[in-house]
């Protein structure tokens, strides 16, 4: 029995566990942190070390610009056929395009158009260009994987050369010599990497696809780090 005014302590039953399940990390996060290492090392090259450090002169800029060209060619030759592709697709955006701009710096730092007959891909820069292709034409998982690499950092990256560009060799702000670090058609960038990333997010693929990407991305760190290495020796020549 129990005093006056008591109720009886209820009897505790056993505990339940919620179990909650794991939140996917998103595939652009995958990327992102899987390949920070090939990033890290690109960025820190000796010879960008060099260059954005004011150790360079305006030529070994040109001959970088020069090799960019080349890179970005294969990035953009096959967009037109690309562009109805369920993978690559998606991230034919012409607001991206950087060859015109490419050639409009190069125009205006060779003072000419005739540099187009005479600037020649440094080995690195030719394998890079190649491996490009050969993603675009065979395996367009890859080719996004490059794609990723280089428009993402020019958006993010990239201003920080212009910046130093204008300010160590004279060109004017965001004028020739700089134009392809000049994204006009993207009014937002913090809102177009959002949805670049969103892109990313939904690329279709099982997980050992999306693994295949995520080493194309580190091979396309590699591949850049190559070119900056041919860069060094042929400036320091």
């Amino acid at each position: 029995m129990t005093g006056h005014g008591c109720l009886p302590r209820p009897v505790p039953g056993p505990r339940r566990s919620v179990v909650t399940a794991p939140v996917a990390t998103p595939f652009s996060t995958q990327i992102r942190e899987a390949s920070h290492q090939q990033h890290t090392e690109a960025e820190n090259s000796s010879f960008m070390s060099d260059l954005l450090g004011g150790g360079l002169g305006v030529e070994a800029f040109r001959l970088y610009t020069e090799q960019l060209w080349f890179v970005y060619r294969a990035l953009e030759a096959p967009t037109a056929q690309l562009a109805a592709d369920p993978v690559a697709g998606p991230f034919v955006r012409p607001e991206l395009a950087r060859v015109a701009q490419l050639e409009r710096d190069l125009d205006h730092m060779h003072g000419s158009a005739d540099w187009r007959t005479s600037v020649r891909p440094l080995p690195a820069t030719a394998a890079y260009a190649e491996r490009i292709t050969e993603t675009a034409t065979g395996w367009t998982g890859g080719y996004v994987a490059h794609h990723y690499t280089r428009y993402l950092g020019d958006l993010s990256g990239g201003q920080v050369i212009r910046s130093i560009a204008e300010k160590t060799w004279g060109f004017e702000t965001k004028g020739d010599g700089v134009r392809f670090y000049v994204f006009e058609g993207i009014g937002n960038p913090a809102a177009f990497k959002r949805e670049y990333r969103a892109l990313l997010d939904a690329v279709p693929g099982d997980d050992a696809e999306r693994l295949r990407i995520v080493e194309e991305c580190k091979r396309a760190f590699s591949l850049n780090s190559a070119v900056f290495q041919d860069l060094g020796a042929a400036t320091a020549r």
